[in-house]
């Protein structure tokens, strides 16, 4: 079990329009402007944008992998342990934080990774 930072940045470089911005301490990932998502080397983790709802559910079913970041504009945002996830658990997250970001045009144009690839 486990995800590689490599594959986490594949995973978000597969999406459409995605913009890498590099920190002091961290990376982050936009879509247009907008954040969707963080990552941090120091301590192998990944912040999401997702639903408050599905922030809630994730943290609540499994503390160890999850943990509330912030919420705000009415999203939920989470931590994810890159060590305690599987990478396909982790590719449908990375591609909600990123649909719920991304505008009308980009999102046509998406294959969601729930569904299986041709």
């Amino acid at each position: 079990m486990g995800v590689r930072s490599e594959d986490f940045f594949r995973l978000v470089d597969g999406l459409g329009e995605v913009k890498r911005a590099e920190s002091g301490n961290y990376s982050s990932f936009s879509v247009r402007g907008k954040k969707f998502g963080y990552y941090w080397p120091r301590t192998r983790t990944v912040g999401l944008k997702q639903t408050l709802s599905e922030q809630l559910a994730l943290v609540a079913e499994r503390p160890d992998v999850f943990e509330e970041q912030f919420t705000a504009g009415g999203f939920g945002w989470v931590v994810v342990y890159l060590e305690k996830i599987e990478l396909d658990e982790l590719e449908e997250l990375v591609f909600e934080a990123w649909r719920l970001t991304a505008p009308e045009d980009l999102l046509s144009q998406a294959q969601d990774p729930a569904y299986p690839h041709p």
